[in-house]
Order: structure tokens, then sequence, then C-alpha cells
């Protein structure tokens, strides 16, 4: 077994560990452990909220989650030699729980959530569709997870890092910030906002004090999108056996990571779409020197998935054109086509008995494949979600004696209980 060199006490909270990690992208934050070229280690990390999200059946954490606090991230992890313009090679070789797993209260810990943030507090993908909040927890038990909040599914986990990157240098930060901020300006009212600009509420800036706190943590990127460096790019296929490629900016890299799921569907579709948890991960690192330019990789890693994935070999596949649901025609747009793939989805798995929103949090939570299926025949992208039939307790194709209707279960919206007949939400007046 690889030497932990990060680990983490589940009782206590990120920032009372002995390495404190961060939740902001700056050059100046201190590595907190070095390696070399060649190294495989282990490290722990936090779920993503810190522990903010809790095992019940109410949503009001999920309502008033602290999103100026995420993510928390372990490291920096500093890798002797590592120089900008080389290609720091990181071998994902394992990713599972931490050794203290019967911590009470902590997600990944036997079980998981996901959740969808409220319009006011982040939205989603479809936050027109569903603006409230709501959550569903997932018990892990043999590598497969199941909920009390929905009926009749099942997942074999697909467990991998939602956010891995390395530190940015001066310059790229500042190139994040003015576009980032720019976008903000063409709608500066927007709800959910276009962007997250430098916010110091909350930043938690590993071993920095004083005036180098102060100053980091309002020029400091948020966590929230993936970026040059990598970051929260939230791809499923990060799974053990992935190779990543990550351009170098800073002097020793600076590797962090974390915001772990024990399963996911491509696009993550409820923002907290994921089944997020804590967990530990086996990394192994290496450098390419000089690779960026030999390699054509002046920004945005590239990367070898791993082939530890679910085996599903039997699909219903749904698709959607660039055509709003107010049959306004768009040209080439992949994004509204894959909207409207899942809203199809949605609108089809409500036939079985589940609610609208337990449909939704079945795409965003379960190893679904999104594919651009047509981006060249104008003015209609096209969009498909495959839905592995194996996930569901009963067959969920067409056929003449009908759907099966699921019984029981539902996802929680806020603090309450909405009426429920035959899978369908009757909507409170919030």
């Amino acid at each position: 077994m690889p030497k932990n060199l990060y680990p983490l006490d589940n009782t206590k909270s990120f920032t009372d560990q002995k390495h404190v990690g961060h939740n902001r992208w700056h050059p100046d934050i201190p590595a907190n452990v070095t390696v070399k070229p060649g190294d495989v280690f282990r490290a722990d990390c936090r779920e993503w909220f810190d522990g903010a999200i809790r095992n019940n059946d109410s949503a009001d954490d999920v309502r008033d989650a602290p999103l100026a606090g995420v993510h928390v991230l372990s490291g920096p992890f500093r890798i002797e030699g590592a120089k900008p313009g080389d290609l720091l090679v990181v071998d994902i070789l394992d990713v599972g729980p931490c050794e203290d797993e019967n911590v009470d209260g902590v997600a990944g810990q036997g079980w998981g959530y996901t959740g969808v943030f409220p319009r006011e507090n982040g939205g989603g993908f479809l936050v027109d569709q569903f603006p409230d909040a709501y959550k569903v927890i997932w018990d892990f038990r043999g590598g497969v997870a199941t909920s009390r909040h929905i009926p009749g599914v099942s997942y074999t986990g697909i467990q991998h890092p939602g956010l891995m990157g390395v530190a940015p240098s001066a310059e790229l930060l500042a190139k994040w910030t003015k576009r980032e901020t720019d976008l903000i300006k063409t709608d500066p009212n927007r709800v959910p906002p276009l962007a997250l600009p430098p916010n110091p509420d909350s930043a938690i800036m590993g071993s920095l004090s004083g005036a180098a706190y102060d100053k980091a943590a309002g020029e400091a990127a948020r966590t929230a999108p993936p970026r040059e460096n990598g970051g929260n790019q939230d791809i499923k296929n990060f799974t053990k056996g992935t190779r990543v490629f990550y351009p170098v900016f800073v002097d020793g890299a600076n590797l962090s990571f974390g915001d772990l799921h024990f399963s996911q569907g491509d696009g993550e579709i409820t923002f907290c779409g994921a089944i997020e948890s804590g967990g530990s991960m086996t990394l192994g690192v290496d450098i390419i020197k000089g690779g960026m330019e030999t390699y054509g990789v002046s920004e945005n890693a590239i990367f070898m998935p791993g082939i530890i994935d679910p085996l599903y070999s039997e699909w219903l596949a749904f698709s959607g054109t660039s055509v709003t649901l107010d049959g306004v025609q768009r040209y080439l747009d992949p994004f509204l086509a894959y909207q409207r793939a899942c809203l199809h989805a949605i609108d089809y798995l409500t036939k079985f008995g589940y609610s609208e929103i337990q449909a939704y949090m079945i795409l965003g939570s379960a190893p679904i494949e999104g594919r651009l299926s047509g981006v060249v025949d104008i003015p209609n992208a096209c969009s498909t979600v495959y839905l592995p039939r194996a996930i569901f307790d009963f067959d969920v194709a067409p056929s003449a004696s009908g759907p099966t209707k699921v019984k029981g279960g539902m996802a929680v919206p806020m603090s309450r209980w909405a009426d429920h007949t035959e899978g369908q939400w009757a909507p409170y007046p919030w």
C-alpha cells in the first residue's frame, strides 16, 4: 500500500487538518507536500462541501449550500523538477473510501448524495424546469449504489475525481479574471450568474496568512469551472487506470484534486449531479520535459481514460435538436440539443411512475452517455443521451404491454414532501 502523504481526519473540518488545502486557484498558494517524478502515493479527499450536506430527508442543506466555500481540494503537491513548459503526467491508480470509513455523517463513508441547487444558489443545466432545491441520498454496498428516494435503480460505481488540476501562472490567472469579468458585464444581474468572479469570502488558501492571504484571496479564481489548468472538468471516465497530461505553468506544477464522485452521467447535468462523496486516491506522477511544445499542448490537459467502467451493453437512447421548447430555431446549438434530449428522457421515465425530479436525478447520477451525434446539418444540431437499461430493476424499453409502474420513493423537495400520485409532483407554491 503506497504511503498516505495527505491523511485527513474525517471527525474534523477541512481547515482543522494537519495539511490545510485550498478552495481557490492562485500561484502563490504554497505546496503542502513535495513528491518526486516516479513517486506513487495516496491522498485523502474531503467531500466537496466539507460535510455541509447531511444524510437525511431534507433538502434545506442543498438549498442553503455554502457555494462560496467549494471545492475543498487536497494539495497542492509540488513535483520536484517540474518547470513551466513541461507536461505533468498523472496516473490515477486507485480511487476508493477513506480508511476511517465508519465516521458518522460524512459523505463517502458508505453513502453519498445528488442534489439540485435552487436558481438563487447555483441553479443547474435545466434550471428553468427545476428551479428549486432537491436531494437524493445513495447508499453504497459492494460497489453498488441504491437510494431510498429513487426506487428501482442501482448503479455500479464509476469512481473518479470530479476536479484535478495544476496551479495557474499569474499571467494565466489574470487572463481568466478578465474574460470571465467581461462575460459577467454582459448581463450583471442574471440569476444564476454568468460566471463567478474572485471572492475572498470563505476562501481557503492553504498556509497563506496575513497580507499574503488577503492579496491572494482577492485575486484567486473560483474552482467551479474547468479551465486551461484542468480543474473541475467532471469527466466520468477519469477512473482508475487514467493517465492525464497537464501543462505546467508554475515551478513544481502544484497539483491539487478532490470532488470525488461515486457515479456520474455525462455532463453532470444537475450541477450537484454526480453521487458526491469523499474518499482517497492513489496517484503516480512523472514529467515530460518541454512536453508542452513537443506535443502542442499549450493549454488544456489531454488524457487517456481508464477502462474500469461498468459494463453496460444495452441502451435506450434519446435525441434532441437545437429547437427551443417554444419552437424557436437555433443554429447548430448542441448545448440546446442536449437539453432537449435530456428533457425527452425525463418525460419518458415519468411514464414508468417516476416524478420528473427523480428522472432528472437519474440522468445526473447514472453513467449515461452523452454524445454530439450531428453538428453539420444546418440548422439543427443533434445531441443524444444513452441510458443504460441494466440500471433498472425492470425493462424500460417500449413494448405493446405498456410501461411497468415503479412504486414508492421520492426525491426530497426542499424540506417538505409534495403530494405524490403516479410518480408526479404536485408542486408547492414556494
